[in-house]
């Protein structure tokens, strides 16, 4: 099952707007964004535990799983990340 996070194909769509990522367009674009929910969760309520050593391990593990998720998505972005400004095509 794993080997299907390698195959070619998009994951995500691009933004009509802006710069950037939209939403998911694969399976596994969900997967990718629920496991991160999933991991902001966690280190969430590891930081709420109020300790100087826990939130610093939680503000750490949080911009890395951002980093790794935009890396993610701005590879397996439909047509890459550009400014667009609505038009079409």
């Amino acid at each position: 099952m794993l080997h299907k996070f390698f195959e070619p194909g998009d994951w995500f769509s691009a933004k009509t707007h802006g710069y950037g990522a939209g939403l998911p367009v694969a399976w596994q674009g969900w997967v990718l964004l629920a496991s991160y929910l999933g991991v902001m969760l966690g280190f969430g309520l590891l930081a709420e535990s109020g300790t100087f050593a826990n939130i610093a391990i939680a503000v750490a593990g949080i911009v890395v799983a951002t980093a790794l998720l935009v890396l993610v998505a701005k590879h397996r972005t439909r047509g890459g990340w550009r400014w667009r400004n609505g038009e079409r095509g």
